[in-house]
């Protein structure tokens, strides 16, 4: 393909995504000109979720592998596409079906509950999904009193000091992006900018979410940071997020809470990738049938759950 102008490269898109009769998802960690040519910019799930209401016959999704696979369990019958074959979630391959198959047999009667950020094997072999945003309802929904969390330990140790009533089991798997963010960070940027809010992810470490004014979802904090009236806050989340706050809020500012918090799998894809995803159709996201309905189940009790 000859060299073309990022106006021009848009421009093809825009013509392919009619011709193809695609929807265009972007999590809300892509670099801003994905998020831009983007139908629908957000977290993982709710991304899964709009697509599945379209009458899209394809979904082309800028994220990583687990992403695309949510889409693929909630539209079966469309075609779901993933722009970059290796864009990967490190933690989502921190579990796998064999490591819950074994951990059954020998506790069969304790719940697994699997965040989202999990691939489709280890959904099917969980009991109920969560997403950041409706984990606490979830768990604390659950008759059981003990219950495995995989694979976050992070989030799953926020979940833990929120319900003390219950026996949560964590995983030692971990977001790598969050992960690296220390305590001594926060200390450093709140004196640099004091009397502002930190507002960070419950997949950092505990000894940062201990230090925040706000503790939620990508979505939850964007939310929390338009219709708060502070003018200024940190923000302690994947650095994509940021041109989603400027976009909904010119007046404000805000101030990336470590410059370590940027997640390389989520900037590998270009606009030449999703363009060449939708010309080829290649990189098709496939889930095994079987596999396919018991993920699905856990996602439908996981809304059941966490309404």
């Amino acid at each position: 393909m000859k060299k073309v102008t990022q106006k021009e490269m848009i421009e093809e898109i825009q013509k392919l995504k009619k011709k193809k009769k695609a929807v265009i998802l972007a999590h809300n960690y892509q670099n801003p000109e994905i998020q831009d040519i983007a139908d629908i910019v957000g977290d993982s799930l709710k991304l899964s979720e709009e697509a599945a209401k379209t009458d899209a016959d394809c979904i082309v999704f800028c994220g990583v592998h687990f992403m695309a696979e949510s889409a693929k369990i909630l539209s079966p019958n469309k075609k779901v596409l993933l722009p970059v074959k290796d864009a990967v979630c490190p933690m989502a391959d921190m579990v796998n079906k064999d490591d819950l198959i074994n951990f059954k047999k020998e506790n069969p009667n304790i719940s697994i509950v699997c965040y989202v950020n999990s691939s489709a094997e280890v959904k099917a072999q969980s009991d109920v999904c969560c997403t950041s945003s409706n984990a606490l309802k979830v768990v604390e929904g659950l008759k059981e009193d003990t219950i495995l969390f995989v694979p976050d330990i992070n989030l799953g140790s926020y979940i833990k000091n929120k319900l003390s009533q219950k026996n949560i089991i964590l995983w030692t798997g971990y977001c790598i992006t969050h992960h690296r963010v220390k305590g001594s960070e926060v200390e450093k940027v709140k004196k640099l900018y004091p009397n502002t809010k930190l507002l960070v992810h419950p997949e950092c470490n505990e000894d940062v979410v201990k230090k925040a004014d706000f503790v939620g979802s990508t979505s939850e904090i964007i939310h929390y940071a338009s219709t708060c009236e502070d003018k200024e806050f940190i923000i302690g989340t994947e650095m994509g997020v940021l041109h989603s706050l400027k976009n909904k809020n010119p007046d404000k500012k805000f101030y990336l809470l470590s410059p370590k918090l940027i997640c390389s799998n989520m900037k590998k894809t270009t606009l030449e990738d999703v363009y060449k995803a939708l010309y080829h159709e290649n990189n098709e996201i496939q889930v095994e049938e079987e596999m396919r309905k018991k993920a699905l189940k856990s996602l439908n009790k996981m809304l059941e759950l966490g309404r």
